[in-house]
């Protein structure tokens, strides 16, 4: 009688070819993107530029596809729990949380420079800190950036004045030394163009695009 043996490794062989050929193709997942938050107020959201031209928009396509930008600007917000409109209060705010970032670039100040604003302004550094460890605290650990505030070109507008954004940019510069934070300076970026700005406070969509530069520099080099 014959030995069955090469019959079972043919059949053995074949056998593991069509299995082979069953199995889909291993493809090797693409990494995520990294998430990147941008907080801030209408400058953020993206008045004064043009549609789809805001500050994030133009992050997005400086970045590219590796990066996920989301825009969570809300117009007329406050640093300031106590100012007239807060951004704490607002769904943007838990919408960010949501989103779990991986970057974090708060631009606050703006409408907290304001008088019926600025009266709380002792108590800026503290809850910019706790704006600031509200991020941290998340589960994605994200590495926070805080922005000094854009130039408020003379005389300003609907009481936004350049002289408390001064005072503002001194209590940012000491938080983010006592808190090991990066300081993105949006200020002295566009310091030089007064000209960009459509009702000094608002930057343009050529304004929009130092922003991104700016950040895009900040946050990719990390």
């Amino acid at each position: 009688m014959k030995s069955l043996k090469p019959f079972v490794f043919v059949a053995a062989f074949v056998l593991s070819f069509v299995r082979a050929e069953a199995e889909p193709p291993q493809v090797s997942a693409s990494p995520a993107p990294v998430r990147v938050a941008c907080v801030g107020d209408s400058i953020t959201f993206g008045a004064g530029a043009a549609p789809e031209k805001s500050y994030p928009s133009q992050l997005q396509a400086l970045l590219g596809s590796g990066w996920q930008v989301g825009n969570f600007g809300v117009g007329g917000r406050t640093l300031l729990r106590k100012g007239d409109h807060p951004y704490w209060k607002e769904k943007a705010f838990l919408d960010a949380q949501k989103f779990q970032p991986n970057v974090v670039v708060i631009m606050l100040g703006t409408n907290d420079t304001k008088a019926p604003n600025w009266k709380f302004h002792d108590e800026f550094h503290n809850d910019y800190r706790d704006l600031v460890n509200t991020f941290r605290a998340l589960p994605s650990k994200p590495k926070v950036y805080i922005c000094r505030p854009c130039p408020v070109p003379a005389p300003g507008n609907c009481g936004i004045n350049e002289a408390n954004v001064q005072s503002e940019i001194s209590i940012i510069d000491q938080l983010a030394r006592e808190e090991g934070l990066q300081v993105i300076d949006i200020h002295t970026a566009l310091q030089p163009h007064p000209e960009l700005f459509v009702d000094r406070i608002h930057p343009n969509t050529a304004g929009a695009a130092i922003i991104a530069a700016t950040v895009a520099k900040a946050i990719a080099d990390k």
